[in-house]
């Protein structure tokens, strides 16, 4: 059996081959921001996905994981995936723009009393045109709308678009936690192509 690596809290720490690790911050509201203007977006809109538009999930899924990282999802069977946007406590939409797929909405309500926002991407021809912030105004509304619900949260990483953070914080999230994230590197097991996230380094045994 390997050795596992000791993690340093003081220095570096070096990783088996083959593995990715990443920074992931956590943040949180518990109230809509209070005074945010309703910014339009012509020809914006959302397609809410079920059970049976797991293929129209996937590939947009796919689409935006290929840029940033994004694999656990395609790590799960089609059924598995299914069964989650098929969820009555999950609400997963396209971001439609122009009448074509551009991005992707996900809030899951499974815990009660709180919301996840669990996935949250856009089209690289979508990005700097307001629709971060349409989109942000649409799941801000649908979260506070429900019954119940006394906190969201989101978190992101390292590896996606650098600007993530201070976008969420802009938007009223207050970071909270910090981890370091360890993983198989999913270009090497075939999950996504090896011209994924070009970025990262493949690190190669």
């Amino acid at each position: 059996m390997s050795e596992q690596p000791v993690l340093n809290l003081n220095g570096y720490t070096s990783l088996p081959a083959g593995h990715i690790a990443t920074v992931v911050t956590w943040l949180e509201m518990f109230e809509a921001p209070v005074g945010r203007p309703r910014v339009p977006l012509p020809g914006a809109g959302l397609s809410l996905l079920g059970a049976r538009d797991e293929a129209r999930y996937t590939a947009i899924y796919r689409t935006l994981g290929e840029r940033w990282m994004w694999f656990s999802r395609l790590a799960l069977s089609k059924a598995a995936r299914a069964a989650i946007i098929g969820d009555r406590k999950v609400e997963a939409f396209a971001f439609v723009r122009n009448g074509a797929d551009a991005g992707l909405l996900e809030l899951d309500f499974r815990v009660n009393g709180e919301a996840e926002l669990a996935f949250f991407g856009l089209y690289e021809t979508a990005i700097g045109q307001g629709a971060g912030r349409w989109l942000m105004d649409r799941a801000l509304e649908r979260v506070f709308a429900r019954s119940g619900v006394k906190r969201l949260f989101v978190h992101t990483c390292t590896f996606d678009h650098p600007r993530a953070v201070d976008f969420y914080r802009a938007s009223g999230f207050v970071p909270y936690k910090t981890e370091l994230e360890v993983a198989p590197d999913p270009r090497l097991s075939g999950l996504l192509p090896r011209s994924a996230a070009p970025h990262i380094p493949i690190i190669e045994g």
